[in-house]
């Protein structure tokens, strides 16, 4: 079975998608992507996802030029997530860090944890 065949897109269209350093395994974003972003994806081995506040499709790295490359693509037991390890050239982050995660909870405060690439 091919791996688009067994995404369970919601109901616009859209699944989830992980990015994970394929080298530390940090998790580095979590964006969307539909089928035409997926297929693309798969063909080229570079990251393109699905933007919700553009409405429109964002290949990674396009203007940054912090390139995702896939190493490996897996989906979760529901078909409803994906999970692809990566090689990331420069942050993941479009507000300058390794990790979209940057922020950690410390008592009643979002302490800044990342780092800057």
């Amino acid at each position: 079975m091919d791996l688009i065949d067994a995404v369970k897109f919601d109901d616009k269209g859209l699944v989830t998608a992980i990015a994970q350093d394929a080298e530390s395994k940090e998790v580095l974003m979590v964006a969307y992507m539909n089928r035409d972003t997926l297929k693309e994806t798969l063909e080229t081995g570079k990251m393109v996802y699905w933007s919700r506040s553009r409405q429109e499709r964002w290949l990674k790295g396009e203007t940054s030029g912090n390139v995702q490359t896939i190493k490996k693509a897996m989906i979760d037991c529901d078909g409803d997530a994906l999970l692809f390890h990566i090689d990331q050239k420069g942050g993941a982050c479009h507000k300058g860090y390794i990790s979209c995660f940057f922020r950690t909870k410390e008592g009643d405060a979002w302490n800044i944890t990342g780092e800057k690439f």
